[in-house]
């Protein structure tokens, strides 16, 4: 065993690994991006299904006259028929929830009924694992009374757990919308000024800003498909706020609803609203950078400070401990 170790540890031998991982590391990197799939194409090949399902439910609504046609269908499933019967799209606000999943990116109704029945077992389910691992791991130290209320917080715990785990993805797609926003902005302003219309303007700028946002590019690509079906052209626009629940996308919705409404210029208002969002970034970042000293003042006290206390007072403590 010794041997083997000081075999290892040879100079040569140690220069061979090194060079073997590094050899490894340089074909890894050159053969990852062919292994890559790509994102945006897939997903702009499910906004295109999508969307040709949206046409098809807008004309069967209109030939039907009755916009809830669809949802009045007899639902098929065992997941669908136990919302149904339970009435869950009154119980956790089924309207609600269903703007929620849009800005999380999940716009079926597949998703709304799936996300219903999860709050409806989630509790159940974390509610009996915490009894039973209280049971049985901490039976000889947790009292009944315990137990109980241990069970009552797991069950508070899976009710909010995914409400919690929604608001995450949303807060994390709004953050990659936000990130790309300025610069699809600035995109949009050079196509509208260079006399192009909204609709392939905004296709434009969704497969520029593909490569950067990949939510943000299936939210324009999802308002050009709701232009083109959609009676009223204010709700398409409409529609894209709601779907991002962004400040600085509704004030552009907003102008471009005036400017569909009273003909006002739109590249004036697309110019004042991409300062104006430039600004705010500006300001964020400086937010931020003044936000860091206070919270770097724990890792010093913590791992730099000690450091130095050794560094200086090292050399006089063994001094000391000589001349003892």
């Amino acid at each position: 065993m010794f041997d083997m170790l000081s075999a290892l540890l040879q100079v040569e031998m140690m220069f061979t690994v090194l060079v073997g991982f590094a050899v490894f590391g340089t074909v890894l990197s050159v053969a990852a991006p062919y292994f890559q799939s790509d994102t945006l194409q897939s997903r702009m090949k499910t906004l295109s299904a999508e969307r040709d399902k949206l046409r098809a439910q807008q004309k069967a609504a209109l030939a039907a006259a009755s916009d809830n046609k669809l949802r009045d269908k007899k639902k098929t499933g065992l997941i669908p028929q136990l919302v149904e019967a339970l009435n869950l799209h009154k119980l956790f606000e089924a309207e609600a929830s269903r703007d929620l999943l849009r800005q999380a990116g999940m716009r079926s109704e597949r998703h709304l009924v799936t996300f219903l029945a999860i709050r409806l077992v989630a509790p159940i389910v974390v509610g009996v694992v915490v009894f039973i691992y209280a049971s049985t791991m901490f039976a000889d130290r947790l009292t009944p009374p315990m137990r109980i209320a241990a069970t009552m917080g797991g069950l508070l715990a899976g009710f909010y757990l995914p409400s919690v785990y929604l608001r995450n993805l949303i807060s994390r797609r709004q953050e990659s919308i936000k990130r790309a926003w300025s610069d699809a902005l600035d995109l949009l302003l050079i196509c509208v000024e260079s006399g192009m219309a909204v609709e392939p303007a905004m296709q434009r700028v969704a497969r520029e800003i593909g490569s950067q946002s990949v939510p943000l590019a299936e939210e324009l690509t999802l308002t050009v498909a709701e232009l083109s079906y959609l009676q009223d052209r204010r709700k398409a626009f409409d529609n894209l706020g709601k779907r991002t629940g962004l400040m600085t996308v509704k004030s552009v919705v907003t102008s471009l609803i005036q400017s569909e409404r009273y003909g006002t210029p739109l590249g004036t208002a697309l110019r004042v609203l991409a300062q104006e969002n430039r600004d705010m970034r500006m300001s964020e970042a400086e937010k931020k950078a003044a936000a860091l000293p206070p919270k770097l003042t724990v890792p010093m006290i913590l791992f730099f400070l000690p450091v130095i206390f050794v560094i200086i007072l090292g050399p006089s403590i063994i001094m000391v401990m000589k001349l003892e």
